[in-house]
């Protein structure tokens, strides 16, 4: 395996580094111990792209060769034990837009087009379907109803975090497959920490509006900069999951931060634009 140490905002054992085909990339041991999923989160090594994109992009808009990105696809698809072609993609503006998707929808994204957009999240209890959402900073939502066999994938950025799209992933998996919160295993995977995160007076005004303000010491805090804050993306999305329902036992948040990680991780905050794309992926195993 390649070494990889990576900086942590604390102890825990949240996430492990598997490598698998040359490939490595980050799993959830509790959703792993599942043995109903197949899931990953993807760092920057293993893949084919060169010079900004280097190596394991998935980004087909940031100007990398096509030829690069599908490559990658596949690679991820091997280390996985996923097809490369059961992959589908969001289609991501920042929305709280939830899609559910199936068989019918394989490979779009990666070998087919794509007959929809603005869609920042996946739902499916279709086995043999591999959800993708994109990141390079924002934060992935994974989600697992091990009872009705259902799952979720959800890209929250700070405007999807103001409008709770994990909630609306738990409600779509209820209004779709019947998924209960109680029993749904809900993981935030890595991205942007709140030391990293500095935003505007206007976008602390939005959180504070849509959280109860006995928690806003906890989301977010002034910097010492004239209208500047640091904000925690991963305790408002710990709040919206407790908030949907689902029991604290059964939420994993991770330690891991994009923009701590630079060697091993895309960051927006970090590299600007000129960069590749990290991938999330979850897929219910054929039984």
């Amino acid at each position: 395996m390649q070494r990889i140490e990576w900086k942590k905002k604390d102890s825990r054992n949240v996430m492990e580094t598997v490598e698998q085909c040359g490939v490595p990339y980050l799993s959830f041991p509790v959703l792993e111990e599942t043995g109903l999923v197949t899931h990953g989160f993807s760092t920057r090594l293993g893949g084919v792209s060169e010079g900004v994109y280097a190596s394991m992009n998935f980004s087909f808009t940031r100007g990398d060769e096509p030829e690069h990105v599908r490559e990658n696809y596949r690679r991820m698809a091997k280390a996985l034990g996923v097809e490369a072609e059961s992959m589908v993609l969001t289609y991501q503006t920042h929305t709280v837009n939830i899609r559910r998707t199936g068989k019918e929808d394989r490979g779009k994204g990666v070998f087919r087009e794509r007959d929809y957009r603005d869609i920042d999240g996946l739902v499916t209890d279709e086995p043999g379907v591999t959800l993708v959402t994109f990141f390079a900073d924002c934060v992935p939502l994974y989600f697992l109803d091990p009872v009705r066999h259902a799952i979720g994938l959800s890209h929250s950025g700070w405007r999807g975090t103001v409008g709770k799209i994990g909630k609306i992933t738990v409600e779509r998996m209820g209004e779709e497959f019947g998924s209960k919160p109680e029993d749904i295993i809900a993981c935030i995977g890595p991205s942007i920490c709140k030391d990293c995160f500095e935003v505007g007076e206007e976008v602390v005004e939005l959180f504070a509006k849509a959280f109860p303000s006995k928690i806003h010491d906890r989301l977010f805090s002034p910097n010492g900069k004239p209208g500047k804050y640091q904000l925690d993306l991963w305790e408002a999305n710990r709040e919206i999951l407790l908030e949907a329902g689902i029991r604290p036992e059964r939420l994993q948040v991770t330690n891991l931060c994009t923009c701590c990680n630079p060697d091993y991780l895309y960051s927006h905050r970090k590299m600007g634009e000129k960069r590749g794309n990290l991938c999330a992926f979850l897929a219910l195993k054929e039984e």
